[in-house]
């Protein structure tokens, strides 16, 4: 069996899943840079708390947890990791390529470099071209990345924005293979109707109602706001419309914008009794509740802006728990996973008459969004983690 060593910070709730699988083809041993504090409860400043997955994540696959000798060591910036063993660890693990996720990294561009043209440097990463500039920044952008980018043999997109972005900077068609951005699709399309039943009433939100769900960060960067002030206007336009009277709007998570949005919302429930007020806030849901959370819903609308929503696996979430689908289209996954009238609709982004509109055409057939749902589910499969795990095998098999 051929030997793959991967490089990456920490151990993430959507990759270790496809290092289990691979673990199955090939010898693995994932190399985990930010060290023995990757792996630990850490503060999230997106979500602004404390953040520990609820789900094993050092299980099933074969890892080492390297010294990290950074002043502040973290995934947030280049310097907070720096490995000064990792080039020995590899030597000594002789695999047969070596997969890294992510170039910006002191250790993780030091392998790169290392040991190119000694055994094959394959690249993984998800970044775009949806918030570039030109001038003169963007002409010394263009000659960096092309000089980073030439020390990967390979690299592995995640669609196409990422694809595009690939060949931007110097990567060629034979150098690209596609292997999707994925999640748990068994997981989040497990039947949980019940649970998601006792959350809608818990809310009060009738079965007939119509629920649009927001679920991330409350930051500038995913644009919740435009959500609210959509569904504020929408009300205010709109008030004698039934379908505007049964229409609610959930946020889950916490961040930045908390504080802003929940004083918006009250100004507006105000205005009506507590048992038909229509804007709803919970608190961020770890991985096994999000299941139930998607699933409550009707419509999952993720409305960012930018810059950095180089995909959205919450979109992909929301699609294995069968919802329409509602983006702007700053959001990275939009043109692969989001078929207009056939699982949703894109809207363009910060125009807030777009967003109300689109939601006008999803919610004026409740049976089209059930059969949007339904697309969503369908189109989604093919975006797993077998598929990401299948791919890596296959190339592994054609090195010599």
């Amino acid at each position: 069996m051929k030997k793959l060593a991967i490089i990456i910070t920490h151990p993430i709730q959507y990759y270790v899943p496809i290092f289990r699988l691979l673990s199955k083809n090939c010898i693995l041993k994932v190399f985990y840079t930010w060290g023995p504090a990757g792996i630990k409860a850490k503060h999230d400043p997106g979500f602004g708390k404390i953040i520990e997955w609820d789900m094993p994540l050092l299980e099933g696959y074969n890892y080492e947890l390297l010294e990290n000798i950074a002043k502040e060591p973290g995934s947030h910036h280049g310097k907070g990791i720096i490995n000064p063993d990792i080039i020995p660890r590899l030597n000594e693990f002789a695999p047969d390529t070596i997969l890294v996720y992510g170039y910006s990294y002191h250790s993780h561009f030091k392998v790169m470099r290392h040991f190119k043209g000694k055994i094959p440097i394959w690249f993984r990463g998800d970044s775009t071209l949806l918030d570039e500039n030109s001038g003169l920044k963007a002409l010394l952008k263009q000659i960096y990345l092309r000089w980073v980018y030439s020390y990967a043999d390979k690299a592995f997109y995640v669609g196409t924005q990422n694809h595009a972005y690939f060949k931007q900077y110097g990567l060629k068609e034979h150098q690209l293979i596609f292997a999707p951005h994925a999640i748990d699709n068994e997981r989040f399309s497990e039947d949980r109707t019940q649970e998601s039943f006792a959350l809608r009433e818990r809310l009060g939100i009738a079965n007939n109602d119509t629920l649009i769900l927001f679920a991330g960060k409350l930051e500038p960067k995913k644009n919740p706001a435009l959500l609210l002030e959509a569904f504020i206007s929408l009300n205010k336009e709109q008030k004698t419309d039934e379908m505007i009277q049964n229409l609610h709007l959930l946020f889950i998570g916490n961040g930045v914008l908390e504080k802003d949005l929940k004083l918006h919302a009250d100004q507006f429930n105000q205005h009506f009794p507590s048992t038909q007020r229509s804007i709803h806030f919970i608190d961020f849901q770890n991985q096994t509740q999000m299941p139930l959370a998607y699933q409550a819903c009707d419509i999952f609308c993720l409305p960012s802006q930018g810059p950095g929503e180089t995909w959205g696996l919450a979109v992909n979430e929301a699609m294995a728990a069968g919802k329409a689908i509602i983006v702007s289209d700053k959001v990275g996954c939009a043109k692969d996973l989001v078929k207009a009238n056939s699982n949703g609709y894109i809207f363009k982004s910060g125009d807030k008459q777009d967003l109300v509109e689109k939601i006008l055409l999803m919610i004026a057939s409740k049976e089209k969004m059930i059969t949007m749902g339904q697309n969503s589910s369908k189109l989604i499969q093919d975006w797993s983690f077998k598929k990401i795990a299948d791919t890596l095998s296959e190339q592994l098999s054609l090195i010599p």
